[in-house]
C-alpha cells in the first residue's frame, strides 16, 4: 500500500481541525457582526414587500418629431437611475418596456415617496433670470412688465421686493458670505461661481437692428409691448396657491421665451416672472450636497459647470448682478416649478458654483439631485401608477421558502439512500452553505443595498443542486479508490485532489455563467445571477474548510474505516478489489527461480 504524500496534503491530513476551527470562526464572527448591524433578516425586494410601479411614457416635444429612440431612452433610464439612487433608495428597477416605455419599480422604504415624485419630474432643467416675483396668497397680484425697444422685457410686482424668496449669491472673490433674511424668515447666504446669457446676445442684436431700421424697430417694440401685456395678464391671473396652477404655469413654455412660473420655497408657493433660459441643465457637469464645517453656512450645494455652461452662468450673473432684488435672482426651472432663486451680487467666474443657506441635509440633497440628473433627453407623462402590496410579496416568499425546502428535503433523502452514512458529512456541510449564505445576505443589505427579491430565491434554490453535486464528486472519487482495494484512509487523500479539480472547474463554469448573466441583464435577473455566484463562491469554500476536513476526521473512525455496511463505504457492497500489497523484491542475484503460483 502506498504511503500518502508529505508536504501540504500529509499536513493537511494530520490537522483537519485547523480548517473546522476557521470556518467556525468566520461563522461566528459573520453572525456576531449581523447582529451588531441590527441588521438579522436580508432585505427584501419590491416583489416581496411591496413597493410602487410607476410606468412612463416618453413622448416627442415639438420640433423633435423622431426624438423617442433607443439612445435617448437608454439616456433617460441611466438619469432616472441616478436619481433614485441618490436619494438613498436601493434595489429601485429602471428598465425600458417595449419603445417608448419606462418601467419604475421603487421598493417600500425610506425616500420612495420623494423617489416618486423627482422620477416624475420628467422634463428640461433651465436656469433662467427671475423678473418678478412674490408670495402668491390666493388673490391676484399686480405687476408692471414692460419692454423695451431692444426686445428685452422688465417686470416688477406691486408688493416689496422683500417679499420674494430668494437667496444671495456672490463670487469667490468675496471675503465672507453674507446673510439676508427673506420674508419667511431664512437666512439665507450664498457663494456661487460659474455662465452666458442667451438673452445678452439676443438683446444687443435687437438694438443693433432696431437702430440700423425705425420701422423695424418701431416693428419689434409692437412685438414686445403685446408680449409684454400678455405676459403680465398670466402673472396677475396667475394664482399658485391652487393646485392647478402648480401643475400647469409655465409648464410649455419654449426655452427662448419669458414665462410665468410657480415655485414653493420652505413650504410658500411663490409665483415668479421669468426671462429666456440663459444656462440649460445638460451644462451641469456634477452637483452634490455638502456640509460646510468650516463656516456656519450648514448644508451647501456644489455645482460644476462645462465649459460652455459656466461661461454662460458668467455672463447671466454679470447682468443680474446689476440690478436690484428681486431681478438680480435666477430661478432653477425643472419641469415649469422653481426649485430655488438664488441672487447674486457680482459676476462669477471659474465654472463652479456653490449654493448656501438655511439648507436641511434632505433640501440640500434634493436640490443637488435635480442640478445633477434633472436634464432628460426626452419628456415622459405618467401612465400608470400600481402598489404592490407587501401581503402578495408575503405569498410569493412562503411558496418560494417551501419550494426551497422541498428541494433540501429531497436531496437529503438522496444522500441518506445512496450514501447512508456519509450523509453525516453532506448534511452538515449544506447547513454550513445555508449560515454562510443567509448571515453574508443579511449583512450586504446595509453594505451594497442588495436586497432579495423572488429570483434571487430561485439562485439560492439551485444553489442547493450545486454544492450537493459537490459533495457526490468527492464522494465517489472516494469509493472509486476503494473499489481499486486502497482502505479508508489513504483513499481520501488520494482522492481528494482528483475531486478537487473537478469541483474547481465545475464551479468556474456555474460561476462565469452567473457573471455573464449579471453584467448582461437588467432587473430581477441580476438577483438570480447575484445570488447564484455568491453561492458557488461559498460552495468551493465549504468544500475545502468544512467537507474535506470533516471526511478526514471521520476517515479515522471504526465505523468508516471498517467499512461498516452503513457507512457507505461498505468495500463488499462496491465490489472491491483486494487489498493493494506492496511485494518486496529478493536482497541479492543469487535469489533462485520463483515459482509462478507463489508470485
Amino acid at each position: 500500500m502506498a504511503a500518502p504524500k508529505r508536504g501540504r496534503s500529509a499536513s493537511a491530513q494530520s490537522k483537519p481541525g485547523r480548517s473546522l476551527a476557521l470556518i467556525l470562526i468566520a461563522i461566528a464572527a459573520l453572525t456576531g457582526g449581523m447582529f451588531a448591524s441590527g441588521h438579522t433578516t436580508p432585505r427584501l425586494g419590491i416583489d416581496l414587500a411591496g413597493g410602487t410601479s410607476i410606468t412612463l411614457q416618453a413622448h416627442n416635444e415639438p420640433g423633435q418629431p423622431n426624438a423617442i429612440n433607443k439612445a435617448n431612452m437608454n439616456t433617460a433610464v441611466e438619469i432616472m437611475n441616478r436619481r433614485v439612487n441618490g436619494l438613498g433608495v436601493s434595489e429601485a428597477e429602471v428598465q425600458t418596456q417595449g419603445t417608448s416605455n419606462i418601467i419604475v419599480n421603487i421598493p417600500k422604504g425610506t425616500n420612495s415617496e420623494e423617489a416618486r415624485q423627482q422620477v416624475g419630474t420628467t422634463a428640461k432643467l433651465y436656469f433662467r433670470p427671475v423678473l418678478a416675483s412674490e408670495a402668491s396668497a390666493g388673490a391676484a397680484a399686480s405687476a408692471s412688465p414692460s419692454a423695451s425697444s431692444s426686445g428685452s422685457s422688465s417686470a416688477s410686482p406691486s408688493a416689496s421686493p422683500s417679499s420674494s424668496a430668494s437667496q444671495k449669491a456672490t463670487g469667490s472673490s468675496s471675503a465672507s458670505p453674507s446673510s439676508s433674511a427673506t420674508s419667511q424668515g431664512r437666512a439665507v447666504t450664498g457663494a456661487l461661481k460659474a455662465g452666458s446669457t442667451p438673452s445678452a446676445s439676443a438683446s444687443a442684436s435687437s438694438s443693433a437692428k432696431a437702430s440700423a431700421s425705425p420701422s423695424a424697430s418701431s416693428s419689434a417694440s409692437a412685438s414686445a409691448s403685446a408680449a409684454a401685456t400678455k405676459l403680465e395678464a398670466e402673472y396677475t391671473a396667475l394664482d399658485c396657491s391652487k393646485k392647478s396652477a402648480q401643475t400647469t404655469a409655465g409648464k410649455a413654455a419654449k426655452p427662448t421665451d419669458s414665462t410665468v412660473a410657480c415655485g414653493k420655497i420652505s413650504g410658500v408657493w411663490y409665483k415668479y416672472v421669468l426671462g429666456p433660459a440663459a444656462v440649460d441643465g445638460t451644462e451641469v457637469k456634477k452637483a452634490q450636497a455638502v456640509y460646510d464645517t468650516q463656516t456656519a453656512a450648514g448644508w451647501q450645494v456644489q455645482m460644476t459647470f462645462n465649459s460652455s455652461g459656466g461661461k454662460k452662468f458668467a455672463d447671466i450673473t454679470a447682468q443680474l448682478a446689476k440690478n436690484q432684488q428681486p431681478q438680480n435672482e435666477f430661478g432653477i426651472v425643472l419641469d415649469g416649478e422653481v426649485v430655488s432663486s438664488p441672487y447674486v451680487s457680482q459676476s462669477i467666474t471659474g465654472g463652479q458654483a456653490e449654493i448656501s443657506g438655511s439648507f436641511t441635509q434632505k433640501e440640500a440633497q434634493s436640490l443637488a439631485n435635480m442640478l445633477s440628473y434633472g436634464a432628460l433627453p426626452l419628456s415622459f407623462k405618467e401612465q400608470s401608477v400600481t402598489t404592490v402590496t407587501a401581503a402578495l410579496g408575503g405569498e410569493q416568499l412562503h411558496a418560494g421558502l417551501i419550494a426551497g425546502a422541498i428541494g433540501l428535503a429531497l436531496v437529503i433523502i438522496y444522500l441518506l439512500v445512496f450514501y447512508r452514512g456519509l450523509s453525516v458529512v453532506a448534511i452538515p456541510s449544506l447547513m454550513v452553505s445555508a449560515i454562510l449564505t443567509y448571515v453574508i445576505m443579511a449583512l450586504l443589505g446595509p453594505a451594497i443595498h442588495f436586497a432579495l427579491n423572488l429570483p434571487a430565491v430561485c439562485g439560492a434554490i439551485v444553489a442547493i443542486g450545486i454544492t450537493a453535486d459537490s459533495f457526490i464528486v468527492f464522494f465517489e472519487r472516494i469509493r472509486d479508490e476503494i473499489r481499486e482495494g486502497r482502505t479508508l484512509r489513504p483513499a481520501v487523500e488520494r482522492a481528494w485532489p482528483r475531486a478537487r479539480r473537478t469541483i474547481l472547474v465545475s464551479d468556474f463554469v456555474s460561476f462565469l455563467a452567473a457573471a455573464v448573466l449579471f453584467i448582461v441583464t437588467v432587473g430581477k435577473v441580476q438577483g438570480f445571477a447575484f445570488t447564484l455566484g455568491l453561492t458557488t463562491v461559498l460552495d468551493v469554500v465549504v468544500v475545502f474548510f468544512f467537507t474535506k476536513p470533516l471526511m478526514t476526521l471521520l476517515a479515522r473512525r471504526k465505523f468508516f474505516a471498517n467499512g461498516h455496511k452503513w457507512s457507505g463505504l461498505d468495500p463488499k457492497g462496491l465490489g472491491a478489489k483486494p487489498p493493494l500489497r506492496r511485494t518486496r523484491r529478493p536482497a541479492g542475484p543469487a535469489a533462485g527461480p520463483v515459482d509462478p503460483k507463489e508470485a
